[in-house]
């Protein structure tokens, strides 16, 4: 199972939600790779932290960038499980690359106009690779969503409008866990104390990207 995390718009947390996938994937006793395909290496950056806390990540990372991401993703596809890729936010020749082998492309977008809008452009992108790669799915997770009012429910209903891509039926909100959790080299899930609401949040997420 190949998943990427992206969007070309920055900002909208695909690299949190990357390193607690990959965590949560490996806890559950599969064999991970995450593969940092953004320029920034944020993935990998985190990944070093937590070696240096935990002495071990749990799952291997690596960088790789541009058409090589394909071709090593590719190669290194049999050794591994589960492959979580994380692509950073502009239209990069790494998300293209990603989305021509990745079984699911997961869409973070935060419940605001700018971040809706360039959900048109991230789908025209989907529909591009699907010429190569047909069975690509496609999911839109609306993230960091409000605690409160209308604008979830605003930008699910825009972000259903948009052909090509499924809406997940859940929200992942803005929680004070995931950055906190992050500076210590975990996970949400291992972080104390405990934030109970943002680990449901999590575990259905990954729950209904696996069905």
């Amino acid at each position: 199972m190949i998943v990427t995390i992206g969007n070309i718009k920055g900002g909208v947390g695909k690299t949190t939600l990357a390193v607690n996938l990959a965590i949560v994937r490996a806890a559950a006793g599969y064999d991970v790779l995450l593969v940092d395909g953004d320029e920034q290496r944020t993935a990998l950056t985190f990944t070093e932290l937590r070696t240096d806390m935990l002495g071990s990540p749990g799952y291997t990372a690596v960088s790789l960038q541009g058409a090589v991401l394909r071709t090593q993703v590719r190669q290194m596809s049999t050794k591994y499980a589960e492959i979580v890729i994380d692509v950073g936010g502009r239209d990069t020749g790494s998300l293209r690359a990603a989305l021509t082998i990745s079984h699911t492309v997961v869409v973070p977008v935060q419940p605001r106009s700018f971040d809706i809008w360039a959900v048109d452009h991230v789908a025209a992108l989907i529909n591009e690779a699907r010429e190569i790669n047909p069975e690509l799915r496609a999911l839109i997770l609306i993230n960091a969503a409000d605690a409160q009012g209308k604008d979830n429910e605003d930008a699910a209903d825009a972000l259903r409008a948009i052909e090509g891509v499924e809406l997940l039926p859940m929200f992942i909100g803005r929680r004070k866990a995931f950055p906190n959790a992050a500076a210590a080299g975990r996970a949400v899930t291992e972080y104390t104390p405990k934030d109970s609401k943002a680990i449901d949040e999590l575990t259905t997420f990954v729950a209904a990207l696996y069905s």
